[in-house]
Parts: C-alpha cells; sequence; structure tokens
C-alpha cells in the first residue's frame, strides 16, 4: 500500500486490512516521505499492531518521490524477500473495497492463476457516482486504448487493485520496468500474460476517495498514454 499523504485514510485503512480474517496477513506500507506525517502514523500503527510476537505491519520509508511504479516496485520486492506468496496491491484512499481480498485471494488459490484484477469493467463492476462523466469516459479510453495496443484481453488493465502470485512476479523481474507513475498497472499486467500467466477479473465498486486529493498529473496521463505504444513496439520487435 503505497502512501503519500494519506494521514487521513492510513488509520482506517489499515484497521480495515488487519480486520481480514486470512491466516498470515502483513499490511507493508509503503511512504514517500510525506510531509503530512503519513510515515510517522503509519509507525505509530505498526507499533500498535505488531503485538504478542506477530508482526502484522511494516513500514517502508523511501526518501524521494520518484513515481507510484517505483514505489510499488520497492513494497513488491521487499514483501518477495520476506516470502510472501501472494501480494496485493491497493490504494490507501479507499477507494479499494478491502472486502474483496479474501475473494481475490480464494480465486487465486483455487484456479492457479498469477493475477486476479480488481475490476470495474467486467459484469457486476462499478465505479462511485460521485465520479463525473469526464473522468469515467477517460477512464474507459484509457482501458480500452491500452486493450487495444498492447492486444489484451484484461478489460481493466489500468486497475490498481490487483493480487499477484510470487511466481508471476519473480518472472516479470519487477527492477526491469520502465514505468515510474500510473502506467506501471498496464506494464506490469502486460509482462505478466507475456511471461505465460493467467489472469481472471472480478467484479468490484470503485469508490470515490473521502479524503485528500488525487495524485494524478498531467505528466502521468501522458506517459499512460505512451506506454501502451512503447510496449507494443518493443515486444513487436
Amino acid at each position: 500500500m503505497p502512501t503519500y499523504n494519506e494521514a487521513a485514510n492510513l488509520p482506517r485503512m489499515a484497521e480495515l486490512v488487519l480486520s481480514l480474517p486470512i491466516d498470515g496477513l502483513h499490511l507493508k506500507i509503503v511512504d514517500d516521505s510525506s510531509p503530512d506525517g503519513t510515515g510517522r502514523i503509519a509507525e505509530e500503527l505498526a507499533e500498535k499492531y505488531n503485538w504478542d510476537g506477530r508482526r502484522r505491519m511494516s513500514v517502508l520509508h523511501r526518501i524521494e518521490k520518484d513515481g507510484l511504479g517505483r514505489a510499488y516496485v520497492a513494497g513488491m520486492s521487499a514483501a518477495l524477500a520476506e516470502g510472501a506468496e501472494y501480494v496485493v496491491q491497493m490504494d490507501a484512499d479507499g477507494s479499494h473495497p478491502v472486502e474483496a481480498v479474501p475473494r481475490m485471494l480464494g480465486t487465486a488459490v483455487a484456479s492457479g492463476v498469477g493475477l486476479v484484477v480488481g475490476s470495474r469493467y467486467v459484469e457486476g463492476g462499478s465505479l462511485d457516482e460521485e465520479w463525473g462523466k469526464h473522468r469515467v469516459l477517460l477512464s474507459r479510453f484509457a482501458n480500452r486504448y491500452a486493450r487495444t495496443v498492447l492486444g489484451t484481453k484484461i478489460r481493466d488493465i489500468t486497475a490498481g487493485f490487483n493480487l499477484w502470485s510470487a511466481q508471476t512476479l519473480r518472472d516479470v523481474d519487477l527492477h526491469s520496468l520502465d514505468s515510474a507513475g500510473y502506467s506501471f498497472q498496464v506494464e506490469l499486467k502486460y509482462k505478466a500474460v507475456r511471461a505465460g500467466h493467467s489472469a481472471v477479473e472480478i467484479p468490484i465498486r470503485f469508490e470515490e476517495r473521502t479524503e485528500g486529493v488525487s495524485k494524478m498529473t498531467l505528466r502521468t496521463q501522458l506517459e499512460s498514454a505512451v506506454v501502451p505504444i512503447r510496449l507494443r513496439m518493443k515486444h513487436s520487435r
């Protein structure tokens, strides 16, 4: 769970995640030196939840803010090094339904797939009604555009709520990924499928954040437009 200025959301999210009935669950926060004190709050929460000899939460502090993709690579790499069998990536702003995690894990275990996507764009998936028409159209266009360019069947290829098997992440080689921003979501899924791993999408309802502001910038939007073309050209040679 990467964070940047999520002090208002993190305590509630940590409580929800660590209340899930999953044996061996561990919450890893990757904080990019948030000026609002998110990193300090994360450490306090870890101290609260790590009791009776159980290490249920940890914090990875990064000195510089160099993109969401880099934060995910750092967190996923640390999780693999610590022996994780599955890694879930999700936002700290409450937009991803925590209660869907056991369903995602159950799907992965039962089917043996390397990737389970919490999808807004399969039957049963939905977006918060507070999303304006412009954002909905932009999101749908971004998914259709990336799917078309890359020739993938994953309907929500830009989704940031995903469960990965450890073997899938190892096969992809996280440190070989080029994307620093939100396009990391597209690149990682594309390379996982190219590496021979299957993906299953399960429907979720994507909620609007209640606290804080979106980290999406013009630069990340532009990167998201360029990355699918670059990936297609690179792998079509």
